[in-house]
């Protein structure tokens, strides 16, 4: 079995943004616990849906690192790895960012950990997403692209346009105020 690779960095978010003379800051006050918030909201995920609900036992037969997941059983081989969701807020230049985990094929799995060290960015891996966010209804097996990105960053994911909100916001990107609310219930509500 090929081991898997260390830990890859994600992508710095800053709280300021520069635009000429004009500072985006997104920052608001939470509805919920009346605090200043500030920067583009990130929230990522420890873990594939299909990981937490494992038992200890078949947990032993798993490996979960912090990029990437393989869950074997008694049908197969499951194989995932961490990547990027960015989500455009309207007015602010940094996204909204989700850490979550998308599963691949055995060969787009072997190639991904083949090319960790130079990722090619023409290279394009089918996936399904797997971990279920808040807002949205339901995104297990959402279909997804997987773009790998150079730079030690992890990849960015790009969501068929199938009519699924989190598609469109993806494309069309949301108001502060659903950046907001998207933050405060991931905040206080999990």
């Amino acid at each position: 079995m090929q081991s898997l690779r260390p830990v890859r960095r994600v992508a710095e978010l800053g709280s300021l943004a520069v635009t000429g003379s004009v500072a985006a800051i997104f920052a608001f006050k939470c509805g919920k616990c009346s605090k200043i918030h500030e920067g583009s909201p990130s929230f990522g995920y420890d873990a594939p849906w299909h990981y937490s609900g494992l038992s200890v036992e078949e947990r032993a037969y798993s490996e979960l690192k912090s990029d990437t997941c393989v869950i074997r059983h008694d049908e197969g081989v499951d194989r995932f790895i961490r990547v990027v969701l960015e989500v455009p807020i309207h007015g602010v230049d940094k996204p909204f960012m989700w850490g979550v985990w998308v599963s691949l094929s055995e060969k787009s799995f072997t190639r991904y950990l083949e090319t960790w060290d130079e990722p090619d960015e023409s290279d394009s891996y089918f996936g399904w997403l797997c971990n279920r966010l808040p807002y949205y209804e339901d995104t297990i097996n959402l279909k997804v692209q997987v773009r790998p990105r150079r730079g030690g960053l992890r990849p960015y994911l790009e969501l068929e346009r199938n009519g699924h909100l989190l598609a469109e916001h993806l494309c069309e990107g949301i108001s502060i105020q659903q950046a907001q609310e998207i933050a405060e219930r991931m905040l206080h509500d999990g």
